[in-house]
């Protein structure tokens, strides 16, 4: 697999596109990356993804895989070097995939909606509060997801551990706190704390500077 092509279609802002570099980072796995504009999308990336029209793309010796989730399955199944992402029992490898996925269809959506809220924000905050509150049981007094170690759904997780942080600041509404979350709150620190994720994820400065530019384009 070492002198196999791989290259990653991606965007910095993206928490999705950092999920794969993540993964590809763990398994030590060499790889070119291409930065897209989102307001401007190359071809490549439309011809790639002509479905969804998104980063990331994960292309691997030509062959396109779209959409984080499944990318992060397919780098765990196709480079058996470094740490598993997805536990080898078939239970753990389900439930890990049902949080991976709620993460994404429940979270992420309640997360959108609150942008859209105007005027019911509340409503928007504690729905969110709640979906993080089910995460956390889930969490439990684990130091990670998937135990000592970083796994599919501590990877899933970046929105909660750092872009949560950027919307908090940017619309001044608190989402995400030690109060309110304690284990939750700790599992963040400690994921944002590891060598990878450190030298993976965007300062959070930068998100914001990126934010308040968005929200007034």
């Amino acid at each position: 697999m070492a002198n196999q092509e791989v290259k990653l279609f991606g965007a910095w802002e993206s928490p999705f596109s950092k999920r794969v570099e993540i993964a590809l980072k763990l398994k030590g796995v060499k790889y070119e990356y291409v930065e897209e504009n989102l307001s401007s999308k190359s071809p490549e990336l439309l011809k790639y993804n002509p479905v969804h029209e998104k980063v990331p793309v994960l292309l691997h010796n030509g062959q396109p895989i779209v959409e984080s989730l499944v990318i992060l399955e397919y780098i765990d199944e196709t480079w058996k070097s470094g740490p598993t992402i997805l536990p080898e029992d078939p239970y753990e490898r389900a439930t890990s995939r049902f949080w991976a996925n709620f993460l994404d269809n429940k979270l992420f959506v309640a997360v959108i909606k609150f942008f859209k809220s105007k005027g019911k924000e509340q409503d928007a905050i504690e729905e969110i509060g709640e979906l993080l509150s089910i995460l956390e049981n889930e969490l439990g007094d684990k130091k990670f997801f998937a135990g000592e170690s970083i796994g599919l759904v501590d990877i899933a997780a970046n929105i909660v551990a750092l872009w949560l942080g950027v919307i908090e600041e940017g619309f001044g509404k608190e989402l995400f706190t030690k109060e309110t979350h304690p284990k939750l709150y700790k599992w963040s620190e400690e994921y944002l704390d590891c060598s990878i994720i450190k030298e993976t994820l965007p300062p959070k400065a930068d998100l914001l500077a990126h934010f308040f530019k968005a929200a007034h384009a």
